[in-house]
């Protein structure tokens, strides 16, 4: 069966330069997937037009048949206020891609642009699914194990209280033991300490309703500095919480690779060591390699919508549209309605 993505192409830093150049790579790699490249149709076509005549491409007519074009007359600004934009611009193509998902036109959309905006306007048009009360943003990261750790909520909700994170939990256990096909996910709550007389009211509170169900493999609180270790799959927290942790992520990979460089280019001693390291150092790199994870998705809407980081290039946007891909084939929304659903009766919350 044909599977459908619609893609906001206007949205991140780069736009259409990026996004045009990934669906096409994304089309040519997938036979059974059609991409609704949505946004200003000029632009769009101009940028197929350039990229199939540099790049020698087979199948090129193929391609181009599963890839169509839908104007949308507006975009939303990387820094424009969730708000505005779900008012005031509903011909955009971040909210076009998503209303082609409630219609069922659509199977899934992908789209790097304005979070906050994208957030907005998915609950809107799509709304929770039943028994969940908000939507978290959920995101893979490697490990020192090897495997991944999935952290939720990284962004979408900044007051979230003990049911929400109790909810995180569960669709995030769902996520891990569906994609990664581990049978019993172990869950984590994020804590100052693993004493569980440490954290706030919120986090006691959320744990004592996760020993209470005893379908979450809940394993206790972990600290920031035990996340990437591998021994849990699953990493819950407050979305003020979880972004900070994942900005700071971010901005120590960019500071110890600044030093790394450094130090290899500091004298010409270093500079023949960085020589004999440097497929040691390209190994780690490919490991760490933010694009390898990029596309994080927003858990627990009627409808499955996977936001690209907004700096993304084409490598980087290609996995976000994969994430789309493998989501909507393992049927992600309807896995976490029938188990929050009988979770949530059992534990009569």
């Amino acid at each position: 069966m044909q599977q459908i993505i619609a893609i906001d192409a206007m949205g991140g830093d780069h736009g259409p330069a990026v996004t045009v150049p990934a669906v096409i790579q994304t089309v040519s790699k997938n036979p059974n997937i059609k991409i609704i490249l949505i946004g200003d149709q000029n632009i769009l076509n101009e940028q197929m037009i350039s990229y199939f005549d540099t790049n020698a491409i087979t199948k090129a007519d193929e391609i181009k048949s599963r890839i169509i074009i839908h104007h949308a007359s507006e975009k939303v600004a990387m820094d424009e206020s969730p708000t505005k934009a779900l008012r005031n611009k509903k011909d955009s193509s971040m909210r076009v891609a998503i209303n082609l998902v409630k219609n069922g036109t659509a199977g899934s959309c992908v789209s790097a642009g304005n979070t906050g905006a994208l957030m907005a306007t998915a609950h809107f048009v799509l709304k929770t699914l039943p028994g969940i009360d908000r939507a978290a943003i959920i995101s893979p990261f490697p490990t020192i194990s090897g495997k991944q750790v999935r952290m939720l909520d990284i962004g979408a909700n900044v007051d979230s209280t003990a049911t929400h994170l109790y909810q995180f939990a569960i669709m995030g256990s769902v996520l891990a033991s569906t994609l990664d096909h581990i049978d019993r996910p172990k869950v984590a709550l994020l804590n100052i300490g693993a004493e569980e007389i440490k954290g706030n009211e919120q986090v006691k509170q959320t744990a004592t309703l996760l020993n209470q169900n005893k379908k979450i493999n809940y394993v206790g609180y972990i600290e920031g500095d035990e996340i990437f270790k591998g021994d849990v799959d699953v990493v819950v927290c407050d979305g003020f919480i979880g972004n900070v942790a994942l900005k700071t992520i971010e901005g120590v990979s960019k500071l110890v690779f600044v030093f790394i460089k450094k130090s290899f280019t500091s004298s010409i001693l270093a500079k023949l060591a960085a020589l004999v390291a440097f497929p040691f150092l390209k190994k780690a790199s490919r490991q760490l390699d933010p694009s390898k994870y990029n596309g994080a998705c927003f858990l627990g809407l009627n409808g499955i919508v996977i936001k690209s980081h907004g700096s993304a290039n084409i490598a980087a946007f290609a996995n976000a549209i994969q994430q789309a891909i493998l989501q909507t084939e393992c049927n992600i929304p309807q896995k976490i309605r029938d188990e929050v659903s009988k979770m949530l009766q059992e534990s009569k919350i």
